[in-house]
């Protein structure tokens, strides 16, 4: 595909017009990974071949605005100090390239961030599991300059279950109703990609503001656990939230998903596994693995649409440093998204919305929300003292 290409020319018109706002990316863990969290060695104004976001490619996608997940591994020892320590290195990606990114706390500040020609970068945090059985860490995470909470990650916690592991909780537990309670107090966006079926049911019969499913496709097209089921679509309506189509090829691809089923339990990859070696012996076994396309993608996307409404989808890549769908390699590639989009006969109105309308609709109500309840006291902080060894009164002495 050329530039000359009309849909493509369509596309980065309306992507210097509308703002991209992609609502997941997994760069702070890739940049731990490859450099042990310095976001200054691993140099972000270079092409990282092997990976697929840096400030390069994020240019030439059209992006304005960039979630950038504070994601926590399940297992961490220290999953508190190692949540800070993500929180850090999504801090530090702002504070050491300011020419390019423009630290975005309040949905205003997207278009603040387009106007001064930057890319906005919005910090969330993936999984809780870091709360540690209180409410207090959501305050600190928020003054730090977190925005949204993915609840979970591929592992039930004590409060709510994953949808890639053992159910426990039949959705989540009163503790889990106080999570959502505060984060809709202090204005926090609640997200409901890895929640169960259950758990997000549980959440939308208890929220005041509206939802996120920011890196999540269509159980129906692909029955990967993570993807959202017709029953939960039904109700994105009525909540006034956005499911965020994502890139993940078992995510997308019916195909991918059942060609990677045997290497996998519960939709997921089984801790300690070395996946490469696995999956290069699948290939050898069943040809090559069948990652998924534009084409299918845009398949979730109007399905979606069909369930519940133009105003209630977005875009959330779920970059991550991984195997990608070949048309959908690196941040570089949005602009063909929409140009399929735009070959299938979107309107602007609805790709304006796509693109960042909606998920910004949604960032004002829970704004909103949380202005009205400004009066309350914060969240009381629970602790399970028999499960983390916290003693109830200070020592003598």
């Amino acid at each position: 595909m050329s530039r000359q290409d009309p849909a493509l020319a369509k596309a980065l018109d309306l992507l210097d017009r509308f703002i991209l706002f992609d609502g997941h990316n997994d760069l702070p863990f890739t940049i731990r990974r490859a450099a042990d969290g310095d976001v200054k060695a691993y140099g972000l104004d270079r092409v990282h071949q092997e990976s697929d976001t840096d400030i390069p490619r994020l240019r030439e996608g059209r992006v304005g605005a960039q979630v950038f997940a504070a994601f926590v591994p399940t297992s961490v020892p220290d999953p508190g100090r190692f949540t800070l320590e993500q929180i850090a290195i999504g801090l530090d990606i702002e504070t050491l390239h300011p020419d390019v990114f423009r630290p975005a706390r309040r949905a205003a500040d997207i278009a603040a961030a387009r106007r001064a020609g930057r890319i906005a970068s919005v910090i969330s945090v993936e999984s809780a599991v870091g709360l540690g059985g209180s409410l207090s860490p959501l305050r600190v995470w928020y003054a730090a300059g977190v925005r949204i909470l993915t609840l979970c990650h591929n592992e039930t916690l004590d409060w709510i279950d994953s949808a890639t592991d053992t159910a426990r909780h039949g959705g989540i537990t009163g503790f889990g109703q106080a999570v959502v309670a505060e984060c809709n107090r202090l204005g926090m966006i609640v997200d409901l990609a890895h929640a169960s079926p259950a758990a997000q049911n549980a959440v939308l019969d208890v929220t005041t503001a509206p939802v996120l499913w920011s890196h999540s496709n269509a159980a129906a097209l692909c029955p990967h656990p993570r993807n959202v089921t017709d029953d939960v679509l039904d109700r994105v309506k009525a909540n006034g939230g956005v499911v965020m189509a994502t890139f993940v090829p078992n995510f997308i691809s019916r195909k991918s998903h059942e060609w990677m089923s045997p290497l996998q339990v519960h939709g997921k990859t089984p801790p300690g596994a070395d996946i490469d070696a696995a999956v290069a012996k699948r290939a050898n076994e069943a040809g090559p693995w069948p990652r998924g396309s534009i084409g299918e993608l845009c398949d979730h996307i109007q399905y979606i649409v069909g369930r519940t409404g133009l105003a209630h989808i977005g875009i959330g890549s779920d970059f991550y440093g991984g195997p990608n769908p070949p048309d959908l390699a690196d941040a570089s590639r949005f602009p063909h998204l929409i140009a399929e989009l735009v070959r299938r006969g979107w309107s602007d109105a609805a790709l304006k919305g796509l693109l960042s309308g909606n998920a910004l609709r949604v960032w004002r109500k829970v704004e909103a929300e949380a202005k009205a309840r400004r009066s309350e006291a914060p969240g009381i902080a629970r602790v399970a003292a028999e499960t983390i060894g916290r003693p109830r009164r200070k020592p003598a002495g």
